[in-house]
Order: structure tokens, then C-alpha cells, then sequence
């Protein structure tokens, strides 16, 4: 509990995330929408509620966490910091991963319910596809809080934990302009673009943000996108696959840029990056400017070597502490914590407790991880 608690406060300190208290919103969520970064939302202030219409659950509860995948760094860490400290915090977790398959993580929140879970923690593998299984969980009483992603089309939900998906995508773009300013000398500049996956709802809205900073430097001239590739739906990665990401990439550079060099790329994650840069090497290219997202250990090197140019820090330790404080007001009879942002998923508004995410680029990495000793010791 020292920890967790540690690390929630380290994390309030340096990365300035607004706190919240007092009680608010019921069982269906909040009904007057406030202010998010996210285009769906609207603004209004959050409301107060009785705490007498939450009755709170045991010390020793099943808490039920079920994420979409183990295949990157950031849930991996989940699933072992959720495992930790659910029991340090006296509960009993049941943790699962998906692996990317909708049906199995339906099959997995199932079990959770049949297990007498009080609260489940959902990073969907899609976001849309959940409805009817979190419908059982609130017919059953059990509260689900999404975790790192937006869950869709349905009332089963009562809050969202995450980092801001647009703001994310903004400091993605504002790094590779930066970084092209400092690093590609005279514009225009040639650029590409990538996408996350489809399925997942945080993707469009990275590529949200980061094009509200880079279209009207593609409309000025100021960026030359050579694909001509500049949707969405041409961008993204299916499945946040490495491997697609570079066979796009690949064909990207073997189709347009034959006598042309290539001066940056947006990219949506730190695999994504790194899949670009091999093309890159492969393709004979200088090493262009590239972003990235979740400070990943490997592109943590990276960019202290200044292979890649930026990365986006999500800490993992602050997302999971703020969930488990959130489990431990409902625990105790406080209902879900009151927040000023909120948004409509498509059926509800749902309470959205969304910290700060902080670009990381090698001038600024010591400071960012001052209080991450791992990642601390990457950058020798």
C-alpha cells in the first residue's frame, strides 16, 4: 500500500495530475457531461451523489482485471503491478489477458462474474464489442471500470481510467515538428503517417491530435506527405502489428521514395517506431525523425542514443494506482470518485479519470524518469 501510495504522489507531483475527490455520479454514470480532450465530450460540472447508494463490499474481495493483450511492455506491467497490489490492498485479483481475441475476453469477464468479482477492470480489445457481457456484470452489481481505453455502445460501464488520447496525439506531432526543425535543417519536409489499431478507441483519437497540429502544415506546403496518405484508414496499423507497420513502411519508401529522402514519421507507438526506423535502415535511408508512445525500455535507449526521436511517457504505475483507488472508494462505500471530465460513449457519459501524458525526447529523459529507477538506468 506504501508503494502504491508512493507512486500515485510521485506522479501527482511531477506530472502535475489533477486531483480528485468527494463522491459523484451513480451507478449509470454521470448524467451532466463536463470537459475532456476527447471530441465526443461537452462541458458542464460533475454532480454530487449520497454515498448511502453504494453499499461498499468486504476486505478480501475478487477483483477481476481482464486486459487485451501481453504483447507490449505497458501490459505487462499492468498485469504484474494490478496482480501486486490489488493483493497488497487486501484484495483477492483475478488478472487474465486476451490475446487479442474478443470472444476469449468475453469468456473471461464471464468467469469473473460467475466468481463473485465486485468490481472488473476492462482494457477492451475492442471497445465496441463488450456490450452485452458488462450488461450482466451491472445486472449482477458488479461495477467495471475501463482501463487505458474507452469501452463503447453500452450503459455496463461506470468510468474510464486513461491518459488523454487526443493531448497524446498533439505532443506525438509537436515532437516531430520539433524534431524536424532541429534535426532535417530547410523545409519542406517529406513525412509519412501511421496509425494505431482500428479496433482500439485511443487510435483514431492519437491521429486526431496529431493531425489538428500537422494538416495545416500539409495544407501550407511546410509537410509533404509523398504517399499522399493522409486518412486514417490509409494510416492504421491493424492489430498495432510491428510487422504490418514495417511491410506498409517498407512499400511506402520502395514506392515513392526511390530518389526522394524521407524526413520524418508519425508513428503511433514505440513498436510501430521502431518498425519504421528498421525499414528505414533496410531501405538505405538516413534515419528520419519519429515519435512514438509508452516509453517502451527499448525505445527509452533509443532515444538516449537519438535513433528515435521522441517517445510519449504513460506510466503505468499511475494509471493502475488511480484505478485501485477508485476500486477502494467503491470498497468503502463512496461510490465512484467525482471527476470534471466525462464522455459519451455511445450510450451514457462515463466518467473519464484521465492524467497527463509527457513527451519524452533525449534532452528532457532524466527528468521524466527521475523517479522510474529502471528506465533511469537505460539511459548510461
Amino acid at each position: 500500500m506504501k508503494k502504491r501510495k508512493l507512486l500515485s504522489m510521485l506522479m501527482v507531483a511531477t506530472m502535475m495530475v489533477a486531483t480528485f475527490a468527494g463522491c459523484g455520479g451513480s451507478r449509470e454514470g454521470n448524467t451532466e457531461p463536463a470537459t475532456t480532450d476527447t471530441p465526443a465530450a461537452t462541458e458542464e460540472t460533475t454532480t454530487e451523489a449520497p454515498a448511502a447508494e453504494y453499499p461498499g463490499f468486504e476486505d478480501g474481495a475478487t477483483i477481476g482485471v481482464s486486459l487485451p493483450w501481453l504483447g507490449t511492455q505497458n501490459w505487462k506491467e499492468a498485469e504484474e503491478m494490478f496482480t501486486e497490489q490489488l493483493k497488497d490492498a487486501g484484495y483477492n485479483p483475478i488478472v487474465q489477458a486476451a490475446d487479442q481475441k474478443v470472444t476469449q475476453q468475453q469468456q473471461q469477464i464471464e468467469s469473473m462474474i460467475e466468481n463473485g468479482a465486485k468490481v472488473i477492470v476492462v482494457g477492451p480489445v475492442d471497445g465496441s464489442q463488450l456490450g452485452s457481457v458488462l450488461e450482466q456484470a451491472k445486472a449482477a452489481g458488479v461495477y467495471v471500470i475501463g482501463y487505458d481505453r474507452l469501452i463503447e455502445n453500452t450503459t455496463g460501464v461506470d468510468g474510464v481510467v486513461q491518459f488523454g488520447s487526443v493531448k497524446t496525439g498533439e505532443l506525438q506531432a509537436e515532437a516531430l515538428l520539433a524534431g524536424l526543425q532541429e534535426k532535417k535543417g530547410d523545409k519542406p519536409y517529406n513525412i509519412e503517417l501511421f496509425g494505431g489499431g482500428p479496433a482500439d478507441p485511443n487510435a483514431p483519437n492519437f491521429f486526431t491530435g496529431a493531425m489538428s497540429k500537422l494538416q495545416p502544415l500539409i495544407d501550407e506546403g511546410t509537410l509533404v506527405v509523398v504517399s499522399g496518405q493522409t486518412d486514417f484508414t490509409q494510416c492504421a496499423t491493424p492489430d498495432w502489428d510491428n510487422a504490418k507497420a514495417q511491410q506498409r513502411m517498407d512499400a511506402l519508401l520502395a514506392g515513392n521514395y526511390a530518389d526522394k529522402e524521407i524526413d520524418g514519421v508519425l508513428c503511433p507507438n514505440d513498436g510501430i517506431a521502431r518498425a519504421c526506423i528498421t525499414a528505414c535502415e533496410n531501405a538505405g535511408q538516413e534515419i528520419p525523425v519519429v515519435s512514438g508512445l509508452d516509453a517502451e525500455n527499448e525505445s527509452v535507449e533509443w532515444v538516449w542514443a537519438g535513433k528515435q526521436y521522441s517517445t510519449v511517457a504513460k506510466p503505468t504505475e499511475a494509471l493502475v494506482a488511480e484505478t485501485i483507488e477508485i476500486i477502494d472508494s467503491l470498497k468503502n462505500g463512496n461510490g465512484m470518485p467525482a471527476t470534471q471530465v466525462n464522455v459519451n460513449n455511445g450510450q451514457i457519459d462515463v466518467l473519464v479519470y484521465e492524467l497527463p501524458p509527457v513527451v519524452v525526447t533525449k534532452e528532457n529523459a532524466k527528468e521524466v524518469f527521475a523517479n522510474d529507477p529502471s528506465r533511469l538506468k537505460l539511459l548510461q
